[in-house]
């Protein structure tokens, strides 16, 4: 799940909806400054039954888990489905890049990767989820009237990839829908 602006209060209402029984690793990315110590796991951990961490380099993707990156970070997901974390330097791009993430959890996920966009400004995401569709993986959006910001979601419509585009309350049921099916 990838969210800029307005994307504490999006995380926590989708991450709300979805069990802790969920077949599918959680992956996180607010765009934050990496000068800024941040709180959303503890806020995240509060508002679902899945256990939140921040991302540490080298983890396993564990189902039922979910994963924040943390500030200063870029999060790649690598051939063994370990995490991997590299610095983000001094300059954008976003920080972190759902870019970067997205396009390796598609090369190593494929079909079973999903992309979820929510609200945010700017564009970042836009060639991470081309990456998803590219690899057969699904890329689902928020969909303007129920997003803070739209500029990031509709970024991603504009790519032709999104095969649905949903209000914030309906992405958990998406979620739990594609992670059943992808784990079978």
């Amino acid at each position: 799940m990838i969210a800029s602006a307005g994307g504490v209060e999006a995380m926590s209402r989708v991450l709300s909806g979805l069990p802790a029984s969920l077949p599918a690793a959680v992956l996180i990315a607010v765009h934050i400054s990496p000068d800024k110590t941040s709180h959303l796991v503890q806020i995240l951990a509060r508002r679902t039954r899945l256990p939140v961490h921040t991302a540490q380099d080298r983890v396993l993707l564990q189902p039922g888990v979910a994963l924040v990156v943390p500030p200063g970070r870029h999060l790649l997901v690598t051939s063994e489905a370990r995490i991997g974390l590299i610095d983000t330097g001094a300059l954008p791009p976003s920080r972190p890049s759902a870019d970067l993430l997205l396009s390796t959890l598609a090369v190593t996920c494929g079909p079973r990767s999903l992309a979820v966009v929510m609200t945010g400004l700017g564009h970042d995401g836009q060639a991470g989820v081309r990456a998803i569709a590219h690899c057969g993986g699904t890329v689902l959006a928020q969909d303007e009237a129920s997003a803070a910001y739209t500029a990031m979601p509709a970024a991603a419509v504009a790519t032709g990839t999104v095969r649905e585009t949903l209000p914030l309350d309906d992405l958990a049921a998406a979620i739990v829908t594609h992670a059943t099916r992808a784990s079978r």
